[in-house]
């Protein structure tokens, strides 16, 4: 009880709680601009903190990474164009409820359920740090494969109603992912003599272009100069709280538990958390039709997943100093800076400091709350600008957004061929949502499976052999025979009977 007052002596001071306040607001701004992931905000902070003393430091890492994830929600709802990539999965979603006029329901869950995310991805953090962080240890070559596979067939369940469609989109954001000399083999492909392509596709510039770019050509095309957007209506972004909570709690609890696993994995993070949390949700939804049309259910369960992996993916880097994430890599270095060695001997012989990174978790998401109530209502002016003006303006942004990635032109070439890519697939009725999931997760695939290939000596029966794999592998296997179990057992169903009648 002693280091937890110590905690609150260290958190509770004037300059930690206005660095808090600070990056806050930066994190707001750097994730509702397209392009600028929570990543990048975090290690844009990296300079400053050399100033600072670790409580403060590690406070504006928290603080600003947790309103990056939320504020690229923002502009996905408004703009259809994610802030950040965890965004993403849900993006088209969030977009057509805007269509539909109900921005500011979609908008108040997205605020409510990233608070409750985060909560619930501290909340584990603090009661079972060292049994998950052990739990992820145990992942190999082997898991990851058969996770990334998993991953992968979520891209069939988004992919709108059609599966043939998805699968198509799905497997050209797979061929993407083949480019450069990102493989096991070192080996150039389809680069075409191109030093920049050698680097391979950058999956920022990939996604402003399927999402923002080709909904700029699509207003330019349909010519909808004078056409308004819906406006969002004129309400409170708290008064559906209770009633969201009470009828979505099941989901929203479902894909909390999903991204603390899926955070404190290794390489995981928010990204992949919000993807599988997305077609989890439309799986085995009641209402599956109204998935893709304005459905608050999907949203709710996504956004709860991506802010509880942030915390599941500190799991693993304040126990073992493995990072889950990208953000949490930058974070060690700067624990490591300021001489918070991460490991079980801080649990040991600085208390103080662990109780103290537990308390600015806590206090990180409850500031998501009025500082987010203020981000949506500045924000929602942007629907009140005609169109002939706001899409120059994005497009604009989104030049911006894929140049800093690499502070290369080449990332603006790159997002205007996949912007009129995006442009042509949605016109032929091809979702890009499972494209964009190709691209995430078809090098981790391919890395996966050759390391494993590797290890087992060419071995298939390798991938079943450690029990986590083969519980995830068999997952994977029932999911993909799903519709054929499904058919067969509804033809069973509707079989005749003796005498010529029908099973009922």
């Amino acid at each position: 009880m002693n280091a937890i007052g110590q905690a609150f002596e260290l958190v509770l001071r004037w300059d930690v709680l206005s660095v808090m306040v600070l990056a806050s607001a930066f994190g707001l701004f750097v994730g509702a601009t397209p392009g600028l992931t929570a990543t990048m905000a975090i290690a844009l902070l990296v300079p400053i903190t050399f100033f600072m003393e670790p409580i403060p430091a590690i406070g504006a890492m928290v603080t600003c990474s947790a309103m990056a994830i939320f504020a690229g929600d923002i502009p996905a709802a408004l703009l259809r164009i994610p802030g950040t990539p965890a965004s993403a999965a849900y993006a088209d979603e969030a977009y057509a409820m805007t269509r539909n006029g109900q921005a500011e329901l979609g908008l108040g869950a997205n605020l409510f359920f990233s608070a409750l995310g985060g909560l619930f991805g501290t909340a584990i953090l603090i009661v079972a740090a060292p049994w998950l962080a052990e739990a992820a240890l145990k992942f190999s070559s082997f898991e990851y494969f058969w996770l990334a596979l998993l991953g992968l067939t979520c891209g069939v369940f988004i992919g709108a109603t059609n599966p043939v469609k998805g699968l198509v989109s799905l497997f050209i954001g797979l061929l993407v992912s083949t480019v450069g000399l990102n493989n096991p083999a070192g080996v150039p492909r389809f680069t075409f003599g191109d030093v920049d392509l050698m680097g391979g596709i950058e999956f920022i510039p990939a996604m402003i272009g399927f999402f923002a770019v080709s909904e700029v050509l699509r207003a330019v095309v349909a010519d909808i100069r004078l056409a308004g957007v819906p406006q969002l209506i004129r309400g409170s972004l708290f008064q559906d709280w209770g009633r969201l909570f009470v009828q979505y709690w099941p989901q929203q609890l479902r894909g909390n538990i999903v991204g603390t696993i899926i955070g404190a994995l290794p390489g995981a993070g928010a990204d992949i958390a919000a993807w599988v949390s997305y077609a989890v949700s439309k799986r085995f939804s009641k209402t599956p039709e109204k998935f893709g049309t304005g459905h608050v259910e999907g949203i709710i369960e996504s956004t709860s997943s991506n802010n509880a992996a942030l915390g599941g993916a500190w799991v693993p880097a304040l126990v073992f100093g493995i990072p889950g994430d990208s953000i949490t890599a930058v974070v060690i270095g700067v624990l490591y800076m300021k001489g918070m060695n991460p490991g079980p001997t801080m649990f040991l012989n600085n208390p103080q400091n662990i109780y103290a990174v537990f308390i600015i978790f806590i206090l990180a998401n409850l500031l998501m709350i009025p500082f987010g109530w203020a981000a949506i209502k500045g924000a929602k002016e942007i629907l009140r600008v005609p169109r002939h003006i706001l899409m120059p303006c994005i497009l604009i942004f989104c030049i911006v957004g894929a140049f800093a990635v690499n502070n290369s032109v080449f990332g603006v070439v790159v997002m205007l061929a996949f912007g009129v890519l995006g442009f042509v697939m949605e016109e032929n009725g091809i979702p890009v949502a499972p494209a964009i999931l190709g691209i995430v997760l078809g090098s981790m695939v391919e890395e996966n499976f050759v390391t494993s290939m590797i290890k087992a000596n060419g071995d298939l029966a390798a991938f079943f052999e450690r029990p986590i794999a083969a519980g995830l592998g068999i997952l994977t296997i029932l999911v993909w025979l799903s519709p054929l179990i499904l058919f067969l057992w509804r033809r069973r169903g509707s079989a005749p009977l003796p005498g010529g009648s029908s099973a009922p």
